[in-house]
């Protein structure tokens, strides 16, 4: 880049005035392996865990988890359609896919917290049971709402929009990475709330900071819009693991799912 930089004083700049490069040719191949991870993170934590119920060894899933898996699943295919539509050029399908994608983000919004209180309420009890654990559902999906939402809303800007969307589905992919790195982690460095942080989204929150380092080798600064993002998810993310070990949300969240 040929970026200038003005003096301000003796040793301050002001930061290079170009725009944000809406392509590199490093793009193609970052944004689909990113994609891919999260098929593998996703396909490694709940595979082992629908094998176990198809042979009868678990007991079957409510509906509501059926029709939560089924609109994630379809999320995550879009998403792999429109990433290979973009590479492809074809533009025109990927808005049309857009829109698609809109309406199943918004039934998730309803479909997760549903299969979290379904599924919280039936185990009630059990020795498994934590109705605690509804902090990280729910605030899974808020961010997803929120910097979801931000990304259909800045769509006329390509490298907000894709960034804003990816960071949208690393967070709600959360459940895959911890149903396989959640135990080891607990294992190694205990129960407490910064091993739980690392066990339930470490891997999620390496690959949402991850897109920031891609863009400072490749664009030498950080989107705005990403950057906000970002921010937002990981707050959210540490939020949801601190919540887990605060007794009063323990208490809110048994009432929550009637209990």
């Amino acid at each position: 880049m040929t970026a200038t930089a003005l003096e301000r004083g003796p040793g301050r700049r002001i930061a290079p005035t170009e725009p944000f490069a809406a392509q590199h040719p490093w793009d193609r191949n970052f944004f689909l392996g990113l994609v891919a991870l999260i098929w593998l993170g996703i396909l490694m934590g709940f595979v082992p865990e629908i094998v176990q119920h198809a042979g009868g060894r678990e007991p079957p899933y409510p509906l509501a988890v059926h029709l939560h898996a089924a609109a994630f699943m379809g999320w995550l295919a879009l998403l792999t359609a429109q990433v290979l539509l973009v590479r492809t050029r074809r533009l025109a399908l990927h808005r049309k896919l857009g829109l698609a994608m809109v309406v199943l983000g918004a039934a998730m919004l309803v479909l997760g917290p549903a299969a979290a209180w379904v599924v919280q309420r039936r185990d009630f009890g059990q020795p498994h049971s934590d109705p605690g654990f509804l902090s990280v559902q729910l605030i899974s999906i808020v961010v997803f709402a929120t910097v979801g939402g931000a990304g259909v809303l800045l769509r006329k800007s390509s490298s907000a929009h894709k960034r804003l969307m990816l960071i949208a589905t690393l967070v709600i992919a959360d459940a895959g990475f911890a149903r396989w790195l959640g135990g080891p982690i607990a294992a190694a460095l205990g129960h407490g709330p910064w091993p739980r942080y690392l066990g339930l989204s470490g891997a999620t929150a390496l690959l949402i900071v991850g897109i920031g380092v891609y863009d400072l080798v490749t664009r030498r600064r950080l989107l705005p819009a990403y950057a906000a993002g970002a921010a937002w998810a990981l707050a959210g993310q540490a939020l949801a693991a601190y919540l887990l070990f605060v007794p009063a949300w323990k208490v809110f969240a048994t009432h929550l799912i009637g209990h």
